[in-house]
């Protein structure tokens, strides 16, 4: 395809039903690591569904509580995110083949034939395999981040037909440049040294040194996640390959299923805290902004990413920040905002207390909110929870929301910039149907609309709380805004009370002290009046 519509807009001579991305796809293999992960799910769909004519997409897929990997990969093609695609193409399961093996293992635990399989037949490599854990022991993640990806581009050398590896990196992995440019950055030590300490050190010495190694690294993810880029760009010269960095991905904004998700990273994770009533103080700047980027934006732009390197030849360039803050700067306080317009409309079942709280721009007073707001209500609650006859339950979940916020802290009070004009280029060269089918852009994109989306989509498939009880979380949403309003007057009454009595009571030894002084002084005054005359 050469660099045909180099240059052109969809509306400046590009036939509108040209889809050069399925074409290109048509008859190639593809191996794919991380594909039972929250992006690999959603971009395997996406290629079975809207470049059916794939030949085969192999799955690394480790045995995981006791199911096999085909097992796994039935269970993966029967989830809700694949209905449409069943619906639409139920032969696609025939194109899903599982590849037993573990990122962490030697050789990515692969079997010598799958290996030979793969070597003769795959064409394009997606690595998206990674513990996104920020708080992972970094021996483990050393093992999975980095020296996973130094065994995904082992095996990428050795493939006879290889157009391209694409590794997914983080857009929050080289912290100290305030501006993130779309180039290549020294790793922060040499990933080779880093593994061999690895896998001869035991885990204890590891985690005894971890400090020392991260230097000024917030946590493992960001550090390994560094270190596994250095593997990928040092090799660019034998391999084709290309780096994407997304920063924050959340849930699908458009297809196919509109605020799907399976985890509560990022603000879906904040939403449903506050919406279950537990979180109510934040240690944040709120006119700050993050970087988010909708899970289907990510899966589209690695399929134009390839296009454009494969089909395009265009091999200049070779990182991608997949970021949206230059175009979409929404802060803390704005999601916050939503997220309060939203708890009438779609509260979530068994809510502790009302949703309410605020951001601190004080480390201090957060601390102390944590204290009134968080943790006597946990040891209260709980301790009514065990006179029932039940576990505790929510001192723990505090405990693992203090421990997710002091990572998120970090990035909420920090400020990054970045640079996306490879990624933004595409959208020039491609036909309109290829800009809808392979959306990159947000132009139509409405955040209310977006966020109860996610909220509707988190209920169902991450909470399991389905449609029909919602009527009755409404319900119970309106019972705990009043009590919560009740238990705020009766405060707010206790607080007058106790400074109308203590301001009584002062007035009470005031007044006592005065008389009693009073009785003392005029005599004496008295007196000294008539030594005077006399």
């Amino acid at each position: 395809m050469g660099n045909e519509g180099s240059g052109m807009s969809p509306l400046n001579g590009l036939d509108p039903s040209m889809n050069r991305v399925s074409a290109l796809m048509k008859g190639k293999s593809f191996f794919v690591t991380g594909g039972t992960g929250f992006l690999g799910k959603v971009l395997v769909e996406k290629m079975l569904r809207d470049c059916g004519e794939l030949d085969t997409i192999y799955l690394l897929v480790r045995p995981k509580k006791g199911k096999e990997p085909s097992a796994r990969v039935n269970e993966l093609f029967d989830s809700p995110l694949f209905e449409k695609l069943r619906t639409t193409r139920p032969e696609a399961r025939k194109q899903l083949v599982a590849i037993a093996g573990d990122v962490v293992e030697k050789d990515l635990g692969i079997s010598p034939a799958d290996r030979a399989l793969l070597i003769e037949r795959v064409n394009i490599i997606y690595h998206c395999a990674a513990t996104v854990r920020f708080d992972e022991p970094l021996r483990k993640a050393i093992m999975l981040n980095t020296r996973g990806t130094k065994l995904v581009v082992d095996l990428a050398e050795e493939c006879k037909n290889l157009d391209l590896l694409v590794y997914v990196s983080t857009a929050y992995c080289h912290l100290k440049e305030a501006l993130l440019q779309e180039k290549i950055y020294d790793p922060p030590a040499d990933p080779h040294k880093i593994i061999k300490c690895c896998e001869y050190m035991e885990e204890k010495i590891v985690e005894q040194m971890t400090k020392r190694i991260l230097m000024d690294a917030p946590n493992t993810y960001a550090y390994t996640k560094a270190l596994a880029e250095g593997l990928v760009s040092e090799k660019m010269d034998k391999i084709p390959s290309i780096i994407l960095r997304p920063s924050v991905i959340i849930p699908i904004w458009k297809e196919p299923i509109a605020g799907w998700t399976d985890n509560i990273n990022g603000p879906t994770g904040i939403l449903i805290a506050a919406g279950k009533g537990v979180l109510r103080t934040m240690w944040c700047k709120s006119n700050t902004y993050a970087d988010f980027v909708p899970v289907d934006i990510v899966a589209n732009a690695i399929l134009l990413s390839t296009w454009n390197y494969v089909g395009r030849k265009d091999h200049e360039k070779r990182v991608y920040n997949l970021t949206s803050s230059a175009e979409f700067k929404v802060t803390w306080q704005e999601i916050i905002d939503i997220g309060t317009s939203l708890v009438e409309k779609v509260p979530l079942n068994g809510m502790v207390w009302y949703p309410g709280g605020s951001m601190k721009d004080s480390k201090m007073m957060h601390n102390i909110c944590v204290f009134l707001y968080h943790t006597i209500p946990a040891y209260f609650l709980d301790a009514i929870i065990v006179l029932a006859g039940h576990k505790p339950i929510l001192k723990r979940v505090q405990d693992r929301i203090s421990k997710g916020f002091e990572v998120f802290e970090y990035y909420a009070n920090n400020q990054w910039d970045f640079v996306s004009t490879n990624i933004l280029s595409l959208r020039h060269v491609v036909s309109e149907t290829e800009k809808d089918r392979f959306c990159i852009h947000g132009d139509d994109l409405d955040l209310h609309t977006y966020f109860e989306a996610c909220i509707r989509s988190a209920r169902i498939y991450v909470l399991k709380e389905m449609p029909d009880t919602l009527p009755g979380a409404i319900k119970h949403a309106r019972r705990m805004y009043w009590l919560d309003k009740i238990v705020q007057a009766l405060f707010w009454y206790f607080v007058m009370y106790m400074i109308y009595s203590y301001s009584t009571t002062v007035s009470s030894v005031v007044d006592s002290a005065w008389d009693s002084t009073k009785g003392f002084v005029t005599p004496s005054i008295m007196g000294s009046e008539q030594s005077t005359l006399n």
